[in-house]
C-alpha cells in the first residue's frame, strides 16, 4: 500500500479507468484529468460500475492535451504519471494531422510538465499500432518490443499517430528528460469489462459481432484484458527494472475472428446467437464505409509475445478467452447492444 499521488491523464478513457481503479485498490491518490469538469460525475459513475473503492482518494482537474494551461496544476505534488490521454477513433479526423498533432504535441506537453514538477517516472499508454504495423507478410513473427511499426507502408493514421508520439516520447526523455524516467505499454487489442457506452475501438469489435455483423473479418489478432493492461501500469511505474523499456501487453497467441466467434458461442449460448459463423468476405469488407481502418489488417499475421513483461516484471495475465467473455458479459449486462432493453 501506498499513499502517494498518481496522476492518470484522459479519465474518461476504458484504460485510465481501470488503471484508476488499480491504484486506488493499492492504497494510492489518484488525481485525473479531463477536458472539461462536467465530466467527473460521468467518470465516477462508470468507475463505480467497476466497484470504485476509496472515492474520496480521487480528485479531478481540467487540462486539454493541445493547450499548457492546468498541466501544471495537475502534476503538483504527483510522483507517478499515467499518460493514455490520445486521439482516438472518433470519426471527427479530417486528415492526419488530426491524428498526429495531438498525440504529439500532448505527450510533449505532459512529459514537459511532469519534469518540471519533479515527477519520477511516467508510464506512457502506447499501443501495438506503434510496433507491428507496415511491415511486409513476410516478416518475422510475433512481434515483441524491438519492433516498431514501418511508416512508410500501409498505416492508418491512428497508427501512425501511436508511433510517431511514442518515438517523440522517447526522444524528448533522452534530449531533455533531465533525470525524468519513463516506460511505454504497448497492448493488442484491450478486452475485458466495459464500464459504460464510452469504451475502446477494440470492444466495438466484441459489441459488432453480439450484434450480428454480416461475418467475422478475416483478421488475427492479439488480445488482452484491460484489468491486466492496468495492473502492468502499475507494475512498471514503480518496478526499477522498467526504466527506459516498452512492454507489449498481450494475453497468448493471435487468433482469427472467427475462433473468437466460437469462442463467443460456445461460453455466451443463447445471449451470442447472432454471432457469425462465417467469414466475412475481404472483397466486401473493403468496400464497406465503416471499415476503412480495418482494410490494412486483413489476412495479416499479428502475433506478438509479451515474454518480457513476464519475466521482467512478474506479470500474468488472464487468458484471452476470460477477456472476451468478460467483454461480452459486460456489453450484455451494461444493456449496450443494438435491440437490447437498456
Amino acid at each position: 500500500m501506498s499513499d502517494e499521488l498518481v496522476l492518470v491523464t484522459g479519465g474518461t478513457g476504458f484504460i485510465a479507468q481501470h488503471c484508476i481503479l488499480a491504484l486506488l485498490h493499492r492504497g494510492y491518490r489518484v488525481r485525473t484529468t479531463v477536458r472539461s469538469l462536467t465530466r467527473e460525475q460521468e467518470v465516477r459513475d462508470q468507475l463505480d460500475v467497476g466497484e470504485l473503492t476509496a472515492a474520496n482518494r480521487l480528485s479531478f482537474v481540467s487540462a486539454d492535451l493541445m493547450q499548457d494551461s492546468g498541466w501544471d496544476d495537475a502534476m503538483e505534488g504527483c510522483a507517478y504519471v499515467l499518460h493514455g490521454a490520445s486521439p482516438t477513433p472518433s470519426g471527427d479526423q479530417v486528415d492526419e494531422d488530426d491524428w498526429i498533432k495531438p498525440a504529439v504535441d500532448g505527450n510533449l506537453r505532459v512529459l514537459r510538465a511532469a519534469r518540471d514538477a519533479g515527477v519520477k517516472r511516467v508510464v506512457l499508454t502506447s499501443a501495438f499500432g506503434a510496433i507491428g504495423m507496415g511491415h511486409s507478410r513476410d516478416y518475422r513473427r510475433p512481434f515483441d518490443e524491438t519492433d516498431w511499426t514501418e511508416l512508410t507502408g500501409d498505416v492508418a493514421p491512428y497508427q501512425k499517430s501511436k508511433t510517431l508520439s511514442e518515438r517523440a516520447a522517447w526522444d524528448f526523455i533522452e534530449r531533455e528528460g533531465n533525470g525524468l524516467e519513463l516506460s511505454a505499454i504497448n497492448p493488442v487489442a484491450v478486452l475485458g469489462p466495459a464500464l459504460g457506452a464510452d469504451y475502446s475501438h477494440s470492444v466495438r469489435l466484441i459489441k459488432n459481432l453480439l450484434d450480428g455483423q454480416p461475418g467475422c473479418i478475416n483478421i488475427n489478432s492479439c488480445f488482452v484484458d484491460v484489468r491486466d493492461v492496468a495492473d502492468l501500469h502499475v507494475r512498471a511505474m514503480t518496478n526499477p527494472a522498467a526504466k527506459g523499456e516498452r512492454f507489449l501487453a498481450t494475453a497468448g497467441e493471435s487468433i482469427w475472428m472467427i475462433d473468437l466467434s466460437k469462442v463467443l458461442r460456445e461460453r455466451l449460448a443463447e445471449l451470442a446467437n447472432k454471432v457469425p459463423t462465417n467469414v466475412w468476405p475481404d472483397s466486401e469488407v473493403r468496400k464497406h464505409p465503416g471499415m476503412k481502418a480495418i482494410a490494412p489488417l486483413l489476412d495479416m499475421d499479428m502475433n506478438a509475445t509479451s515474454a518480457k513483461a513476464i519475466q521482467l516484471l512478474g506479470w500474468k495475465p488472464r487468458s484471452r478467452e476470460e477477456a472476451i467473455v468478460a467483454c461480452a458479459e459486460s456489453l450484455i449486462r451494461l444493456g449496450l447492444l443494438d435491440d437490447q432493453p437498456t
